[in-house]
């Protein structure tokens, strides 16, 4: 399959997944309220702060099955590896659930602020989120084998599929049940149960037709001992990574109550849009990039990083500079709701230009995983821990979301424009000024003049019609700006027409 079409594969579903859970919440507030809405963004929360148990296994599993695939690993170390993962993802499994389970009562009690919903409700929603919780992680290691093999169009139409039932089938549901965050909670984990069957039902007939063994596989952990320092070490970053980006969302959660809460979340959810947008670049090219690297095509490699970025710069870089103008238009165009965007749209312009920054300063990650050393990205992320998380209590306690909201994006600035331009020093040498000049900031910097300046005009827009027309005109005018200065960009649109002029010419 080639990278071109798993990243566009990846890109509608990732756009599809985001958009249909976007454009829904409306219908959430409007049907259940938004303390409701604020339960569930805790739902979301609580999936992101399990991925803290990954240990490392998901990225790894991917790893290797790229580089299997490359022919760097027998089909019988591969079985013995996976086999054991599966053991240690089924253990922690038992053991989260089994953790949130015991603690439901209290986290219903005496950690949510809950004013309008019934105690008994939110307890037994609690609950059951544990098992569905424990269910969808288990999932993340048959992704990982799926999208190690580059099967991202197969993942790609599963994804749209698991989102159709979770986002939108899921209100048939409550139109007959009733709707209330009981049904809610129920009804989703019936659907992450199916999501767990297909998946491993899928990573099952990967290896009754890929790895036909003349040996037992075996029952034993010693196969993880080989990629143990990789794996321990992609655990303590993405540890690190999840409490970066859950940390805000964790505090808040106790402090707020779930109506303020809500609206925080739905400030969240739409910037994250923005990193959503970028993650099928990461998917396409981790596994490709660590194959070149074990072929030894280093130019290659270099190539297709540096094209990347250019794209995520161009997509992810519109998306965040759209955002942050165009905040309260936006929430109000979708929601109709002028007290939900007064409120969320603060909150939305700080994490939008955060996740701009962020969705490019992970790049130097993606380029340290192909080659198999985290050693600078381990450093990075612990010294970045060590300020960050205190800095996001100290804000979160006294100055809420928006307090948590300057944070991100102070930190995110400063992670960019220092330890990204060290660790490309480290690993490239004279790569970094290039990459940031020429793939970064000659993009972004012109995208954003024509936004800002129709941004500072005094419009008076009244209809929700009128807002959203004015928020696509503004998204249009950023990704033409940035298309334009992408010098990728423009050898693609160039190559598109000299091919299209040709076949006109055939056909005449």
């Amino acid at each position: 399959m080639s990278l071109k079409k798993n990243i566009g594969a990846n890109y509608i579903s990732r756009l599809y997944v985001t958009l249909v859970g976007i454009l829904l919440l409306p219908l959430y507030i409007e049907y259940m309220g938004v303390e409701a809405y604020g339960l569930i963004g805790f739902f979301t929360m609580l999936q992101s702060l399990f991925g803290l148990f990954d240990l490392g296994l998901t990225p790894t599993i991917g790893r290797e099955t790229a580089r299997y695939k490359g022919g760097a690993m027998s089909a019988l170390s591969y079985r013995q590896l996976f086999r054991a993962l599966s053991l240690i993802f089924i253990i922690i499994a038992f053991l989260g659930a089994g953790g949130l389970l015991l603690s439901s009562s209290y986290i219903a009690t005496r950690w949510l602020n809950v004013e309008n919903l019934m105690l008994t409700d939110v307890i037994l929603a609690v609950q059951i989120m544990s098992i569905s919780v424990s269910l969808r992680w288990m999932c993340g290691l048959y992704r990982g084998v799926v999208v190690g093999s580059e099967e991202l169009v197969w993942l790609s139409s599963f994804n749209a599929l698991i989102a159709t039932l979770r986002f939108v089938v899921v209100f048939i549901v409550m139109w007959f049940q009733g709707f209330s965050v009981t049904v809610f909670f129920t009804y989703q984990l019936v659907v992450a149960l199916l999501e767990f069957i297909i998946l491993f039902l899928k990573v099952q007939s990967f290896f009754s037709y890929k790895n036909k063994l003349d040996q037992p596989i075996g029952w034993s952990f010693k196969p993880v001992k080989s990629v143990l320092k990789f794996a321990l070490i992609i655990a303590f970053t993405s540890s690190i990574y999840i409490l970066f980006t859950q940390v805000d969302k964790l505090v808040l959660s106790g402090i707020l109550s779930l109506d303020e809460y809500g609206y925080f979340t739905i400030a969240v959810l739409v910037a994250s849009g923005i990193m959503v947008i970028s993650g099928p670049i990461s998917n396409a090219i981790m596994p490709r990039m660590t194959r070149l690297y074990a072929e030894g095509k280093k130019e290659k490699l270099i190539q297709i990083y540096r094209k990347s970025t250019q794209l995520v710069c161009i997509v992810a870089g519109s998306a965040s500079i759209t955002l942050s103008v165009c905040a309260e238009e936006l929430l109000f165009a979708w929601t109709g709701n002028l007290i939900l965007s007064a409120h969320a749209a603060p909150i939305l312009q700080l994490y939008a230009i955060g996740n701009g920054f962020l969705v490019v300063a992970a790049f130097p990650y993606y380029l340290q995983y192909a080659k198999g050393n985290l050693r600078y990205h381990l450093i990075g992320n612990a010294g970045l821990v060590v300020i960050l998380i205190p800095s996001v209590i100290f804000a979160a306690n006294y100055y809420g979301g928006i307090g948590a909201g300057y944070v991100w994006l102070s930190f995110n600035v400063l992670f960019l424009f220092t330890w990204v331009a060290y660790v490309h020093y480290k690993l490239e040498p004279g790569l970094h000024v290039k990459w940031l000049f020429d793939d970064v900031l000659k993009i972004i910097l012109p995208a954003m003049i024509l936004p800002v300046l129709v941004s500072s005009m005094d419009l008076d827009l009244k209809s929700r019609i009128e807002n959203i027309l004015y928020v696509i005109g503004v998204g249009g005018l950023a990704i033409i700006s940035a298309t334009a200065c992408s010098k990728y960009a423009r050898l693609i649109i160039k190559n598109r027409m000299v091919h299209f002029r040709l076949n006109a010419g055939g056909d005449i």
